[in-house]
């Protein structure tokens, strides 16, 4: 059994060090503003994109497993089919906390992540609107 939301909310945000799956150069993109979130939180955080070398000044990384140190918590902000394998990645990462942002989520990624013991934020609020963010 799942701890309440507003459990699960608290222990994310008391998790980090964080990383960004799915975070975006671009800035009117959710995958950016959830990278500044963090950043304006004064929150230690790692973009993770592929094909990005850089984003807000932070290196960034192709995967949660090149990442210089492990992350306790991520936020996803990626198609849904394409969260059902970062769960994977995040599982085999050492992931505690995963929050799968509006759109991001599915039944299968969400199950997959329970079952392996993550606790999961699915289908709720988007971090932008819990820590509050402002362009």
């Amino acid at each position: 059994m799942s701890a309440p939301l507003e459990v699960r909310l608290r222990m994310f945000l008391e998790s980090g060090p964080y990383a960004v799956v799915g975070a975006s150069s671009d800035r009117e993109k959710y995958g950016n503003k959830v990278l500044r979130c963090y950043q304006q939180h004064g929150m230690e955080v790692f973009p993770i994109n592929p094909r990005a070398t850089e984003i807000e000044g932070l290196k960034a990384y192709p995967s949660l497993e090149t990442l210089p140190k492990q992350v306790t918590g991520i936020s996803v902000i990626t198609p849904p089919k394409i969260t059902e394998a970062v769960v994977q990645e995040a599982i085999r990462a050492g992931v505690k906390h995963i929050w799968m942002q509006p759109g991001a989520d599915s039944p299968a990624a969400i199950a997959a992540a329970e079952a392996a013991g993550l606790e999961v934020i699915a289908g709720g609020p988007c971090l932008l609107v819990v820590l509050g963010y402002h362009e």
